[in-house]
């Protein structure tokens, strides 16, 4: 009776019985193969997963290689047609002037600036600036409106500026442009504004990494012929002869415009 009650209380404590952890651990541990072996607490890798991820950096690496050698190739290609285009804006310029300090009624401000990011401050610049402007050149009997060149600056001035947004061009940057396609561009702002002043607001290519906020200000024909009637800077105008069956008036008009689609920095960076 003794022996059959204790083999009895002997089998009810069995499953309170567990296995030692030293040999749970040592039967884990013959499972896993000898070079993925690590100490207790150690995250481990696969070796073959650590070549898989070198070779996808080196792989990453080339592309990126690539990529900065085609940017390079079409940095020179642009910079270089800049520079070629500075011998036919800079006559007008010493010509005709850039007064940004004159004083006129309308002022429209056209703010210059990318369809896409990734290139630093150089959008929020150009709006920073375009706001300057505005603000200085407001008042009781003047006007200014904004002529809205690129996405960026169209999503940052659309916000608190839409009822002073005449027009906004977008998606220039899609094809690269030449003279021809420029001077439709200048012919269609000049069609939908009124303006005493354009004051161009654009970023100046110096280097890669480092661009000079610019504002470039081309007259309307009558405050031309009025700023050269009354001397200054000006005044030379009446130096030159006008040949032709053209009047002052409509010579001064034909120059303003072409003025304006020579500055403008869409095609000359």
């Amino acid at each position: 009776m003794a022996m059959s009650a204790l083999r009895r209380e002997g089998r009810r404590f069995v499953p309170l019985i567990s296995p030692s952890p030293l040999t749970a651990a040592a039967t884990r541990s013959s499972l896993i193969p000898t070079e993925e072996q690590a100490p207790l607490g150690v995250r481990s890798i696969s070796t073959q997963i650590v070549r898989n991820r070198m070779k996808s950096v080196k792989n990453i690496q080339k592309i990126t290689k690539a990529m900065k050698m085609v940017a390079a190739s079409k940095l020179r290609a642009i910079q270089s047609k800049a520079e070629n285009s500075r011998g036919l804006w800079q006559p007008f310029t010493a010509l005709l002037g850039d007064t940004p300090s004159v004083d006129v009624k309308k002022n429209v401000i056209i703010t210059v600036s990318s369809d896409k990011g990734l290139c630093g401050g150089i959008n929020s610049t150009s709006v920073k600036i375009s706001k300057a402007v505005y603000k200085l050149n407001s008042g009781p009997e003047k006007e200014s409106k904004y002529v809205i060149l690129g996405e960026k600056a169209k999503a940052q001035l659309i916000r608190d500026s839409k009822k002073d947004i005449d027009l906004c061009i977008t998606e220039l940057q899609k094809n690269p442009l030449n003279y021809s396609q420029v001077s439709v561009l200048a012919d269609d702002i000049l069609k939908n504004v009124e303006y005493d002043a354009l004051r161009i607001i654009f970023n100046k290519f110096q280097s890669v990494v480092s661009f000079i906020p610019t504002m470039a200000t081309i007259l309307s024909p009558e405050v031309v012929e009025k700023e050269a009637e009354a001397g200054g800077r000006l005044g030379d105008l009446d130096s030159y002869e006008i040949e032709g069956g053209e009047t002052k008036a409509e010579i001064l008009q034909n120059l303003s415009e072409f003025q304006f689609s020579c500055v403008s920095p869409v095609h000359r960076g």
